[in-house]
């Protein structure tokens, strides 16, 4: 096992990285599986935490981003990524195996304190590690196969995870139905399990090479600041940040508000976001594909509209009190919130890589990590903070409506609590697009014609599968299509070779 970076690493050593790494992703979804999302909020929630201690564990992710400064320092100064990777992930994964002993040393008001101390830690070590992490792989992976190696390896990631969560919801159940004084510890030792599993990530990662990286020599105020002097990486940078805020305000509050306004159970809230995910396990590929041979920007026009409709569409799922037509729409939204997060998330890592200079990439990615950090922070915070404001003031949207003489009232929306978050989000979310327009990406085209290809693509998976004379009636004739894509490029050869 070579722990030193190589000069040059053979067609057989990269294959072999790139399938560790993949290897490593299961392993570290595993870990993030047992130990952070609906787990630790269903977690923190028994332990008795409050709205603001639910916010703050919420930013706790991005909070720490900014000691990703460090991570500049220690690569600039010893030039080995592997080494610094592997330290830091270790150390990130000990509280996680420490948090499994809380029970046996505090007491339940002070254990939410101890949770938010150890992963605030775990976290701070994890963003080093992770910021080194993001430099290595930016050299390691050839550019033409970023898009669809990350696809692969997410869509494997997260078919575990919907497994894991499946398995880890129905087994928290029948512990709370049977034994449910053993809930918490149960928690707990799923934090210890996902700390083994973290420290099998730490062992792949060791044996991944790593390519020599050209040694940075300027200061690190200097590093820091040339991603800010960069006209289009800071465009990427303010519309990222924005964006951020914008989603931060809303997505960390959806399993509290499903649990404490919905009142449904975990399971319920598990089995939704596993609908999410296996949408996004189905789209990722395609997602991965297009990143590689459109633009990462226009996978992102495409999604974020559909997301930000989703986010929205949270604040309308409580009308309701029936929980079929609840359950329903909370399906519907999750399914379609998870094939736009496939390709936003895609999108938003690839096109940073992409535009980050490769002798300076830790510098430009650890500095939009941590703006984007900043950001995120503070929107959960916030959210947490004035959650109880809004808790007792409602806005309420109803229609009259006379069917045989009978006036009834018929509620379309009502705003409280968390809703006021989605809205609100949403909005921002709508106009943080306007700043992506500025961002230039090297092979960028315009959106149209990945919206073209897409349909013929469609239209030719429906053919074969439905039959010439179905297609044909249901979608655009073939001849209306060639006249459409002649009339926008003036050539048949983009029609031909989609087609």
């Amino acid at each position: 096992m070579n722990i030193r970076p190589t000069e040059k690493i053979t067609t057989s050593q990269l294959n072999s990285g790139l399938n560790l790494v993949i290897a490593d992703g299961l392993s570290a979804e595993a870990m993030v599986v047992f130990t952070s999302g609906t787990f630790l909020t269903a977690m923190a929630i028994n332990m008795g935490a409050t709205n603001f201690q639910l916010g703050v564990l919420a930013a706790l992710p991005t909070f720490t981003t900014i000691f990703q400064l460090a991570a500049i320092w220690l690569v600039r100064r010893f030039n080995n990524r592997k080494v610094i990777t592997t330290i830091f992930n270790f150390l990130a994964r000990l509280p996680l195996l420490a948090i499994g002993v809380i029970p046996f040393v505090f007491t339940s008001g002070t254990s939410v304190q101890v949770l938010i101390m150890l992963l605030f830690f775990q976290h701070i070590f994890g963003d080093i590690g992770g910021a080194a992490w993001n430099s290595w792989m930016k050299d390691l992976i050839p550019g033409e196969r970023l898009g669809s190696f990350f696809s692969h390896r997410s869509r494997m990631a997260q078919t575990l995870n919907v497994t894991l969560s499946l398995a880890t919801a129905v087994g928290i159940d029948y512990v709370k139905t049977h034994y449910p004084h053993y809930e918490i510890l149960t928690y707990n030792l799923l934090f210890m399990l996902g700390g083994i599993l973290g420290m099998v990530s730490v062992g792949l990662l060791l044996r991944t090479p790593e390519p020599k990286a050209e040694v940075i020599d300027d200061k690190l105020f200097t590093l820091f600041t040339k991603p800010l002097k960069n006209r289009n990486f800071r465009n990427l940078l303010l519309f990222n940040s924005f964006w951020a805020f914008a989603l931060n305000l809303a997505t960390p509050f959806f399993a509290v508000y499903m649990m404490k306004t919905l009142g449904l159970p975990v399971a319920y809230i598990i089995a939704l976001g596993i609908a999410g995910q296996l949408s996004s396990i189905i789209s990722i590929k395609l997602w991965g594909k297009y990143s590689d041979k459109f633009s990462n920007k226009n996978i992102i026009s495409i999604c974020a509209p559909v997301y930000i409709g989703c986010i929205i569409a949270y604040a309308f799922a409580g009308v309701n009190s029936n929980t079929e037509t609840t359950l329903t729409l909370l399906g519907v939204i999750h399914v379609l919130s998870g094939v736009a997060t496939a390709g936003i998330n895609l999108a938003l890592s690839n096109i940073g890589i992409k535009l980050a200079p490769r002798n300076e990439a830790i510098a430009y990615i650890s500095t939009k990590n941590m703006l984007v950090a900043i950001s995120s922070t503070i929107a959960p915070m916030l959210g947490g903070l004035f959650a109880d404001f809004f808790a007792v003031h409602q806005l309420n949207w109803t229609i009259q409506w006379n069917s045989a003489g009978n006036i009834s009232n018929i509620q379309l929306l009502a705003l409280h609590g968390w809703n006021y978050f989605f809205v609100i989000g949403g909005v921002l979310a709508l106009l943080s697009l306007r700043l992506l327009n500025k961002v230039n990406e090297h092979g960028e085209i315009r959106r149209h014609r990945l919206v073209i290809h897409m349909r013929t693509q469609l239209r030719r998976k429906l053919r074969a599968n439905l039959g010439r004379r179905v297609t044909d009636g249901l979608y655009l004739p073939s001849t209306i299509l060639r006249k459409n894509i002649v009339k926008i490029f003036g050539t048949e050869s983009v029609y031909n070779k989609a087609a």
